[in-house]
């Protein structure tokens, strides 16, 4: 019997195709005889980056992202990926990296996490003399794998003088780090959330020109602190490039976020106390906005309907209830059931809610580029073998009507408990 191997061509397209009738059974059956790779038809060994997994550059195996895995093998898969880290202890660092993520809700951003990442780079960059990354937390948070994250050291300070917007109280504690342990770099995530007008005013304090809009950052070693960075400038039209400065303030997608090291995150205190002198400004707390008024770019929770929801008044009030803005995909703004500014995808609204609900939608190639910055998808369909199901963190599957019926009545069941309490 001959020993070459012979390559079915049909079977690798049908399981690079995920629109295909068979591509559900061919994927399975690849995946599960541990084939993710394949000869090209110029000599070329080629990678399948949606099979079930692949070794990382440290030997870790990544997960695959795009929707294949589901239910217990994929909660199984990403447990084994987070025990098989490898962990890293930082002893005595060369010289400290200060981040000061916006940690919006209590909880790292997608934003914060390629923070996070470039930070973990700058002090990398030198294996024999690696540095820390300290983050600066203000207020309450609810993270438990900081570590994850590429934390080597953690400053939390949640006393009442940093809630809300008090951009002088924690101007005055970022000057005290400074003071004790004067960073090599300081970072903040260039965003309308709080690190922007607080990155802006360190630097000033500091006496540094920050860098603003940066969104790569590179080695150079005629800079002065060995770095080069790109950054956006004249309305986002061009690319300015300059030596790295020691307050930089970085777009989302600065760098990659750290999935295959677990570090530290061990708390540090402060040895001064820091000034609570009284404040110029006063947070009167946040102005209650009607969700149907926020724009879909701007929205963190967004319930979106499409071609699988019947009963269009019950979404409305769903929507109402769960304080959701309301999005579309493109068959139901078609058929005139949404106006066209709620349209959701490629060819309407690229989002970034934190939550994002599509009920009825099987998940259009370009509706899922639209959503792919969005922190968790939940996904309600009849079809468990839709896209937005293989996209979803968390799905339903059953009829859309009852589902957002049952939901309902349990939030309105629940808020009517807390009066009752009250």
């Amino acid at each position: 019997m001959s020993e070459i191997i012979r390559r079915d061509p049909r079977r690798e397209w049908i399981a690079r195709n995920r629109l295909h009738p068979e591509h559900a059974s061919v994927a399975s059956e690849m995946n599960g005889a541990a084939v993710s790779e394949w000869l090209g038809p110029n000599g070329v060994m080629r990678k399948n980056p949606h099979a079930m997994g692949f070794i990382g550059p440290n030997g870790v195996k990544r997960i695959d992202r795009s929707g294949l895995q589901q239910g217990e093998a994929s909660t199984a898969a990403a447990t084994a990926s987070r025990d098989s880290r490898r962990t890293v202890t930082i002893e005595q660092p060369a010289f400290l990296v200060a981040v000061v993520p916006d940690l919006t809700g209590g909880r790292l951003s997608g934003h914060d996490k390629d923070l996070l990442g470039l930070a973990r780079r700058l002090a990398d960059a030198d294996a024999e003399r690696p540095g820390a990354v300290v983050a600066v937390l203000f207020g309450e948070h609810k993270e438990e794998a900081l570590g994850e994250a590429g934390i080597d050291r953690v400053v939390h300070l949640d006393d009442e003088y940093y809630a809300g917007f008090a951009p002088e109280a924690r101007l005055a504690a970022l000057n005290a780090v400074e003071r004790e342990m004067a960073p090599r770099f300081w970072l903040l995530p260039d965003s309308p959330l709080g690190g922007a007008d607080l990155g802006r005013r360190l630097a000033v304090r500091l006496g540094e020109r920050a860098a603003t809009g940066v969104w790569q950052v590179d080695t150079d070693p005629s800079a002065s602190l060995g770095w080069r960075c790109t950054a956006r400038g004249a309305a986002d039209s061009l690319d300015i490039q300059r030596p790295l400065c020691r307050v930089t303030l970085a777009l989302a997608e600065c760098a990659e976020p750290m999935d295959e090291t677990r570090h530290a995150a061990e708390p540090v205190s402060l040895a001064a106390s820091i000034p609570t002198t009284l404040s110029r400004i006063e947070d009167l707390g946040q102005v209650a906005v009607d969700p149907a008024g926020v724009a879909l770019a701007e929205a963190e929770f967004i319930l979106s309907g499409g071609n699988g929801v019947k009963e269009w008044e019950a979404f409305h009030h769903a929507a109402k209830v769960l304080g959701a803005t309301e999005g579309a995909s493109r068959v139901a703004v078609d058929d005139g059931f949404m106006a066209r500014d709620r349209q959701v995808g490629a060819t309407g609204t690229w989002v970034t809610a934190r939550v994002y609900m599509a009920v009825g939608i099987s998940g259009a190639i370009q509706h899922l580029q639209g959503i792919q910055r969005c922190d968790k998808v939940v996904a309600v369909n009849v079809d468990p073998g839709c896209d937005m199901i293989k996209r979803a963190d968390l799905a339903v599957i059953g009829d859309s009507t009852q589902i957002l019926a049952a939901l309902v009545a349990m939030v309105e069941r629940q808020r009517g408990g807390e009066r009752d309490a009250a």
